[in-house]
């Protein structure tokens, strides 16, 4: 389900489309779906949020051409920051619904194409989201708003249906 276009199209962008193995648990026995996870950008100094499907396999707009690191003193100080939210949407019997979002710092200092961010945390974060659980305390405010803000023009119904905590860290109950 792609609720994130703006278009109202679907992009056909899967990684895996129901069960892959067939239940035989051979190769590929093990792999998650992602079919209901979207990752959305919000750009700090913006106030400005959008999906880039792209950084499921870290290939954002933002990351591209951009050499990582985890340690922000390889930034020189520099450097915009941007929060990689991961929000996983699921189907109950009142309809779809907003389920789990959790946040991972980014910086990235263009002008010597260098960025700041912790690999292990952006999966732990997706994978926490992935089972429905809420992890947006390291966010400012601002962020928070939004996002929620975004969550809300895309998908209103969603947001009424949305998981509690979700709307209580978003501070929008």
């Amino acid at each position: 389900m792609d609720i994130f276009h703006q278009d109202g199209k679907k992009s056909g962008f899967n990684i895996i489309k129901g069960d892959s193995t067939k239940g035989h648990g051979g190769f590929g026995a093990g792999l998650i779906n992602l079919d209901n996870m979207s990752p959305v950008i919000v750009d700090v100094e913006a106030g400005t949020a959008q999906v880039d499907i792209g950084a499921l396999h870290a290939r954002s707009d933002i990351e591209r051409r951009i050499r990582f690191s985890a340690n922000k003193e390889d930034l020189q100080g520099g450097g915009k920051k941007y929060w990689l939210v991961w929000v996983n949407t699921e189907v109950t019997k009142d309809g779809p619904r907003y389920s789990g979002a959790a946040a991972a710092e980014m910086i990235i200092h263009r002008e010597i194409k260098r960025g700041y961010k912790v690999l292990a945390d952006h999966v732990n974060k997706m994978d926490k989201a992935l089972k429905g659980k809420v992890v947006l305390d390291e966010m400012d405010a601002q962020s928070k708003k939004v996002l929620r803000d975004f969550l809300i023009s895309v998908a209103p119904k969603q947001w009424e249906q949305a998981n509690p905590e979700l709307k209580a860290q978003l501070n929008a109950e």
